[in-house]
């Protein structure tokens, strides 16, 4: 049995590596820009090691390559968009509207693998538009950050649903390896256009940089890369769905960290709880679908 659902609990462990992601957010005072550049370039390094050990073969097509750098400007959007909602808001907001890549996933992920749109994942998606409207019209001081981990959510189910499609020709190792490349590629065009990009970049404090290596060798090199591997067994949709929990392990270690910060109101927690029982359903409708379909086989 564990053999059987060791892709889904590796998954809900890298779920729970990329809800750390936002308590660095806060935790680290760069700009989103500048944070988002030191994950990557810490990430990238970290996997440019690795593969020396490994001897990993990194020779890919051009148009491969292209591709891979295509999803990595997606990649570097939705990251600093992300970011930048955790310091717009917090925490707990970021995390929980970043949920809406459900409904998203539910779009998208048909008209790229050409399948059915399934009624049940638009109308639980739109269940999840439903608690992020409720949360905005109680918490509407922070609807910039609202507004950017809605997109930054858009932009993560996009990324997810290409490389969904890449995984089938190419090893997980390497195309994150160039994704993330690209990514740097246009973070460092996006802080050279800001001015950022000089010898202030490279003045962090030494508690940043521990955050910063953390960020970027679990929650990026290592997460990034596994996540991928993963698509090759679990669909698209399925991983979105389950990156939905990550605003639960974020909103508890957050409230723990600053309980006075992370509180909110009654409209906020009515609008997760409507998010969160979403989830649950369509896990547990999921799983009635594929057990009448073992049983047709029968």
């Amino acid at each position: 049995m564990l053999k059987e659902y060791q892709n889904h609990i590796w998954l809900h462990l890298i779920v729970l590596i990329w809800g750390l992601t936002g308590i660095f957010g806060k935790l680290i005072t760069l700009d989103s820009g500048s944070l988002v550049w030191y994950r990557l370039l810490i990430a990238i390094v970290g996997i440019g090691i690795y593969f020396v050990y490994k001897k990993h073969n990194v020779i890919v097509t051009t148009k491969n390559l292209l591709r891979f750098f295509g999803v990595g400007f997606i990649i570097a959007v939705h990251w600093v968009t992300f970011f930048e909602s955790v310091k717009q808001s917090n925490v707990s907001v970021a995390l929980v509207c970043f949920s809406t890549g459900t409904l998203f996933a539910s779009i998208l992920e048909p008209i790229f693998f050409k399948r059915k749109i399934k009624w049940y994942e638009v109308l639980f998606g739109f269940f999840i538009v439903g608690g992020i409207l409720c949360i905005f019209s109680f918490e509407f001081q922070y609807k910039l950050g609202i507004s950017l981990a809605i997109f930054s959510a858009f932009l993560a189910s996009l990324f997810t649903v290409c490389n969904g499609l890449l995984i089938r020709e190419t090893n997980a190792k390497t195309i994150s390896f160039y994704e993330l490349i690209g990514s740097l590629v246009v973070v460092s065009i996006y802080l050279f256009m800001q001015g950022k990009l000089d010898s202030n970049l490279f003045n962090v404090s030494w508690s940043d940089f521990q955050w910063l290596l953390i960020l970027g060798l679990l929650c990026t090199a290592f997460a990034f890369i596994k996540s991928v591997d993963l698509m090759k067994e679990l669909t698209p949709y399925t991983i979105t769905i389950s990156v939905n929990m990550e605003p639960i392990y974020s909103i508890i270690i957050a409230i723990i960290i600053w309980p006075e910060e992370e509180v909110m109101s009654v409209g906020f927690y009515m609008g997760t709880a409507i998010i969160l029982t979403t989830i649950f359903l369509n896990a547990w409708y999921k799983r009635r679908e594929r057990l009448n379909q073992k049983k047709l086989l029968l």
